[in-house]
């Protein structure tokens, strides 16, 4: 991506970049993705392992968590819109979620 971590991609590059992530979608100036469990307890354990993800990163993700279904909405607030840091958080996100 050739924009720098901390300046919004535009329109283009952040399609091209979703094409590499299945199931991730863009809402407004947000990627996001929902991923659905078995349990509710097997939704908050991959909650935590992404939230140990993105504390290593410094890049928060906003998270829904609604019983059996956890959504991650990622967008770099400072920059207003999606960053290459939204995807390289993205991109660890589908590594757990695979894992």
């Amino acid at each position: 991506m050739s924009a720098s971590a901390h300046s919004a991609l535009s329109d283009i590059e952040i399609q091209r970049a979703l094409g590499a992530l299945p199931g991730w979608s863009r809402k407004g100036d947000a990627i996001c993705k929902s991923y659905h469990f078995a349990t509710f307890p097997a939704g908050i354990a991959f909650l935590a392992m992404v939230a140990d993800v993105a504390e290593q990163l410094q890049h928060h993700p906003d998270i829904d968590v609604r019983y059996t279904r956890v959504q991650f909405m990622l967008s770099t607030h400072d920059a207003g819109g999606v960053t290459s840091k939204d995807f390289e958080l993205a991109h660890k996100i589908e590594a757990l979620a695979a894992a």
